[in-house]
């Protein structure tokens, strides 16, 4: 696939070079990504524009953090030519598309934060992306390494830019990114990603409305791999189709990790004890990098562990105490978070389930019976995989959306009951309430994205803890 020739026309090597270059930031957001561009070039000399199609009451937020700042312009509810014209250099924000982008085609140079950072940051780096998975694997990556004495870092599409922490990192801070589709396909042809240690969680059906097809979709997911080479490691899902055509095509050394054991090749897997092993040549034998008591639930977050131990491993770390650090693990927000308990119910906010399969691992995930809250906005995936399991929960409630449209009808081909859809999280935590008993679990996990009802899946995560304590 071609790459945008702009993506090589930086304006600057060094942060020194900065000063006094016109840049437009094109997407001002509420995830950082913006915020932390605007932030970053401007507090360094730069001439910041910022511009953004929604308007000043939508970004007040992203508005109010950088007010310290007095030289910013701000060009909202619409874009301006000349600002892409004059500008040395466009940040884009990941979410705007760059196919047929009539301001866009007007820059010169193309720039993100995360290709910013990569090109003044000389830190070793340890990169993730898949389907699902990232955030968990990145989080207990950035746990681990801290937990055995490193200064790590973490940042990308896990919301927290990495020019953020650019002055602080150096060759001895190694600095773990989440890397989401988007993110990779502006990085495509730069030269610039080359990952110590690279994964590829699970790949599933997701942002097929944005790509229209799962090989445009995989295309991007491989830049993560497109220039790293043999002293590199890239972890392949040894489970599912996309596994081997990575492992094939990487000039990285690849290791596989799996759900179950396999035959004598380099890698790492699941056994039915639930630890972690891992085989790699120059090992007289295989190690346990994962103990069988893990501080956080499910499944698929134990495998979420052991590609983190594997890649921790592979950087360099004392194989005989990742499992020790990683036990200890708290999960993180949004992920399968337990935040509530009462009357013997359980409340977990799993809001960064935005795929059908998420919800399915989740509902695995628990021996009590789940009261399970899902839907929300579709982005074109098939549900079918939610429905083949949905008949494990107590109950079913509904949040309204697009996405749940397309789920009704398919449970009830399976005569699954349902209560819902709700329009908003009062009424579904109320029935939820009224449905839990003592005992049981509360999951919200929608399986879908959060547009219309809330800005992001963070959003729609907070507001749901809120709904449920606020009582």
């Amino acid at each position: 696939m071609s790459f945008d020739p702009r993506f090589t026309k930086a304006p600057f090597k060094t942060e020194a070079d900065i000063a006094g270059l016109r840049v437009t930031v094109m997407g001002l957001g509420l995830n950082g990504g913006g915020l932390a561009s605007a932030r970053f070039f401007a507090s360094r000399g730069a001439l910041v524009t910022v511009t953004d199609g929604k308007g000043e009451k939508d970004l007040a937020p992203s508005i109010e953090a950088l007010s310290d700042l007095k030289g910013i312009r701000y060009v909202l509810g619409r874009h301006e030519e000349r600002d892409f014209v004059e500008a040395d250099t466009v940040i884009k924000n990941p979410g705007v598309k760059l196919a047929g982008n009539p301001y866009l085609g007007l820059a010169r140079s193309i720039e993100t934060d995360v290709s910013a950072f990569l090109r003044l940051s000389d830190s070793p780096l340890l990169a993730v992306t898949g389907s699902k998975g990232k955030s968990s694997t990145v989080s207990a990556l950035h746990f681990g390494l801290d937990e055995l004495g490193y200064r790590s870092f973490l940042g990308g599409n896990i919301t927290v830019s990495p020019l953020t922490f650019l002055t602080e990192t150096g060759p001895d801070t190694p600095v773990v990114l989440e890397l989401s589709s988007w993110q990779l396909a502006d990085l495509r042809g730069r030269g610039l990603l080359k990952p110590k240690v690279a994964i590829l969680t699970p790949i599933m059906p997701d942002h097929q409305n944005w790509y229209g097809g799962m090989e445009p979709y995989v295309a991007d997911k491989k830049v993560i791999y497109a220039d790293m080479g043999p002293d590199s490691h890239l972890l392949c899902n040894r489970d599912d189709e996309w596994g081997p055509v990575f492992r094939r095509e990487t000039a990285a050394t690849p290791h596989w990790y799996s759900e179950r054991p396999f035959p004598d090749q380099p890698g790492a897997w699941l056994e039915g004890d639930g630890t972690g092993w891992m085989r790699e040549e120059g090992m007289s034998r295989p190690r346990m990098i994962l103990p069988g008591e893990l501080a956080v639930p499910g499944f698929h977050m134990r495998q979420n562990l052991l590609n983190a131990a594997q890649a921790m491993v592979l950087f360099g770390a004392d194989p005989d105490r990742t499992g020790e650090a990683l036990s200890r693990f708290p999960g993180i927000t949004h992920r399968l978070e337990f935040f509530h308990e009462e009357n013997g119910t359980r409340w977990y906010n799993d809001s960064a389930a935005t795929i059908p399969e998420a919800v399915a691992a989740a509902l695995g995930s628990f021996e009590a019976p789940v009261v399970l809250l899902t839907g929300g906005t579709d982005k074109n995936l098939d549900f079918t995989p939610l429905a083949r399991v949905a008949s494990r929960a107590k109950k079913i409630l509904l949040l309204a959306g697009t996405g749940t449209d397309k789920l009704v009808p398919l449970l009830q081909e399976r005569s699954i009951p349902f209560e819902g859809p709700f329009s908003d999280l009062t009424g579904l935590v109320q029935a939820a309430r009224n449905a839990a008993q003592s005992g049981d679990v509360v999951l919200f996990s929608p399986g879908a994205t959060s547009f219309g009802l809330f800005r992001n899946e963070f959003d729609r995560g907070d507001k749901f803890r809120a709904a449920v304590l606020e009582k």
